[in-house]
């Protein structure tokens, strides 16, 4: 039996799902919300089935320019906090604004479907269905792993890193990890300490960008220094990690084939170390395998035993695919409103070279500013819903970004973040929504 409600449903507890929440409730808009584990989080939980969390993982952006508008980091957490820290900081805000108690946890979600009078059914997985008047996907994007196939037969163990959980695991093994996401560099830095070899292979080579500069977080040298023309960031900034970390053939790493900026950021301080220190080799991409041993494209060959491939996540969301398109990169208006669908949204699914959650926050207060126009009847409701279905803007920021299936729809945070602010002005909305000052709740009372 379905129950009708015509609020907007919200799928997903994790910093999207938290701050689409958030947005709804500040304007006291009907809501419901799912979320299949037993708590707020998502992914950031690594207790929960199939996050791609281990032991070693930090933000790769800094505190300062990663909170929620309105309820920032603490003071007490490092630069970059770590996992445990981040889950604290997710489990706070949504103790804060009360967000937990409307939240049914331990509920999956197992279709969405879209009815002939435009509302929008989910059906649980036990069957009970509700019916609604929008949706909000919030399902996160690294829940399902890009698995490539190796070319040849290679007889050791192949996993991907979604299954990594800590350096034990490595204990003894001659390691190759593939890849240079920044999980892929942090798990090559942990093979270099635990493995008896350690071997990162990447296809291309890449600019690795410190995570301190000076003393400071790199990415507040960046939002705090003077505005420079693109083109004179990337030249000036690029001499200086040259300057920095010198010639990276020196280390058996390639020289990147695109400019500073044209590919996600590599943040990470220790993988230049181990490889200065012998701890970690670099190769280039695999040729063949041939039982343990891998061939790579330069000619060199070594045995392994494990490979993990960080080859990252496709962007599925199960529950309602049909809808989305592509598993890669959905067709979202500013990476979060559906161009086809009227009612459905997004958010978590947008790739950027910052910190997300600044940009969860912001969208959220988008899509929450046009749900209440249209529940009034207003008319910036129907001028935006004409700027769904056919602006497309240009958030490239001037940037030429790389040739992969990754940066298709990747997007320039500063372009991304100046023309959500354009939009939000024109329609007479902000993005920074109320903010209610925060008493209530202590960090040290919902750290787990």
């Amino acid at each position: 039996m379905s129950e009708t409600q015509y609020d907007t449903c919200v799928i997903g507890a994790g910093p999207a799902g938290l701050a689409v929440a958030r947005a709804l409730a500040e304007r006291e808009l009907p809501y419901t919300h799912i979320e299949r584990h037993s708590g707020p989080g998502g992914l950031w939980d690594i207790e929960n089935p199939g996050s791609p969390m281990y032991a070693s993982a930090h933000f790769i952006s800094s505190k300062t320019l990663s909170g929620f508008g309105g309820y920032p980091m603490p003071d007490h957490f490092p630069d970059y906090p770590s996992h445990r820290q981040i889950l604290s900081y997710l489990t706070s805000f949504a103790e804060a604004y009360r967000l937990r108690e409307r939240t049914e946890f331990g509920t999956e979600v197992r279709s969405v479907e879209k009815s002939p009078d435009g509302t929008w059914t989910v059906t649980r997985a036990d069957g009970r269905e509700s019916v609604h008047r929008q949706v909000v996907m919030c399902t996160g994007a690294q829940w399902h792993p890009n698995v490539p196939d190796l070319p040849g037969d290679f007889t050791g163990e192949i996993r991907h890193t979604v299954t990594y959980r800590g350096s034990d695991e490595l204990r003894g093994k001659r390691v190759l990890v593939v890849g240079a996401g920044n999980s892929g560099l942090d798990i090559a830095c942990d093979a270099a300490r635990s493995a008896d070899r350690a071997v990162i292979s990447m296809r291309r080579g890449y600019w690795f960008i410190p995570k301190h500069l000076f003393g400071r977080p790199v990415d507040t040298i960046a939002a705090g220094g003077p505005h420079l023309p693109m083109w004179l960031e990337q030249r000036l900034f690029g001499a200086l990690l040259r300057f920095i970390n010198g010639d990276p053939r020196r280390l058996g790493l390639q020289k990147p084939d695109h400019k500073l900026f044209e590919a996600h950021p590599a943040v990470n301080s220790m993988l230049i170390y181990h490889l200065q220190h012998g701890d970690v080799t670099a190769r280039p991409g695999i040729a063949r395998t041939e039982g343990r041993t891998v061939h790579f494209t330069d000619g060199s060959s070594d045995d392994f035993d494990l490979i993990l491939l960080a080859t990252g996540y496709i962007h599925k969301v199960p529950a309602a695919q049909q809808y989305f398109g592509d598993e890669q990169h959905p067709d979202l208006y500013l990476s979060s409103f559906s161009r086809e669908h009227v009612g459905l949204f997004g958010v978590g699914f947008v790739e950027t070279n910052s910190g997300a959650y600044q940009l969860f926050d912001a969208q959220a207060q988008l899509i929450a500013s046009f749900i209440q126009d249209a529940r009034c009847g207003l008319p910036t409701a129907e001028r935006f819903a004409r700027m769904i279905r056919n602006d497309r803007p240009d958030l490239s920021g001037g940037l030429k970004f790389v040739d992969s299936p990754r940066h298709t729809g990747y997007v320039d945070n500063d372009a991304f973040v100046r023309y959500l602010n354009k939009v939000a002005a024109g329609m007479g909305w902000r993005t920074e929504g109320l903010r209610p000052r925060v008493t209530s709740v202590r960090w040290e009372a919902v750290t787990p």
